[in-house]
């Protein structure tokens, strides 16, 4: 951070990766209200916000942009009251089943935590695979939107928009 756009701090990715994770290993888990259960911050949310998918990195501004948004997440997760946004499905995914991986169908649910704090608006996802933890899942700058029910608004919408005294 420091006043330092992310092109700036670039160069420095592998300490801020290294300070990153050294924080995000200190929170272990927080007590959600808006879930009545803890939320357990474990290498999966971590590696999701390094890797899009197996072998996939993320692009290392993403990655930076990110990391400076754990702190934000904690804080989200610990005083929010209330979910922005609910999905269950059915995936087929890879889990530890005494010792061994294999995949299921399970049930998935994703919790969006929608907030703006210190004038950034922060989207932390939570995941609960099956009947286990709730995990925390990944952290994203939250001004703009690829959800269809909110692009459908926006669309639907009629008239100009807000006019300006400038405004012929």
């Amino acid at each position: 951070m420091n006043g330092k756009t992310i092109e700036e701090r670039l160069q420095n990715y592998s300490e801020i990766r290294k300070y990153s994770k050294e924080l995000y290993d200190t929170f272990s888990k927080v007590f959600s209200p808006a879930l009545g259960q803890y939320i357990h911050f474990t290498s999966n949310g971590f590696n999701h916000l390094i890797y899009k998918s197996a072998k996939k990195e993320r692009d290392k501004k993403t990655q930076i942009l990110r990391f400076d948004l754990i702190k934000r997440a904690k804080i989200i997760l610990e005083r929010s009251t209330t979910f922005q946004e609910f999905e269950e499905e059915m995936e087929y995914t890879r889990v530890n089943r005494y010792g061994k991986y294999q995949s299921v169908n399970l049930v998935v649910k994703y919790w969006g935590f929608v907030a703006i704090i210190d004038r950034f608006r922060v989207k932390v996802v939570v995941r609960q695979v099956g009947n286990s933890k709730a995990e925390f899942y990944s952290v994203i700058p939250a001004w703009i939107t690829k959800q269809y029910r909110d692009m459908k608004i926006i669309n639907n919408s009629t008239g100009k928009g807000l006019k300006c005294e400038d405004d012929d």
